[in-house]
């Protein structure tokens, strides 16, 4: 994505008070109680097992890390993952910023 339309959607993010996740499709996350996650806008999953799940989106890889994970629901932007969940990471993709 280009700088200027980057900016633009920043400002259309500042002046109309709009949630980052809507403009810039970034992924939302809902954590419940650490066994339950729900993620919103993504792109596919790279990775499942009981222990880890990646799921590409935009501009990288969400990573889900826990133990007896299981997809409970699967969308084709939604997922619902339970489990006992011990950390969630990002890496962003090369060149993204």
């Amino acid at each position: 994505m280009s700088r200027m339309i980057r900016k633009i959607r920043k400002w259309t993010v500042e002046a109309l008070d709009l949630p980052n996740d809507l403009v810039f499709d970034l992924p939302r996350l809902t954590w419940v109680g650490g066994k339950q996650l729900y993620i919103e806008n993504h792109r596919g999953i790279v990775h499942f097992s009981p222990e880890a799940l990646h799921l590409r989106t935009k501009e990288g890889t969400l990573e889900v890390y826990g133990s007896g994970l299981l997809i409970r629901e699967i969308m084709p932007e939604e997922i619902v993952v339970e489990g006992k969940i011990n950390g969630i990471n990002y890496r962003e993709a090369e060149g993204s910023s």
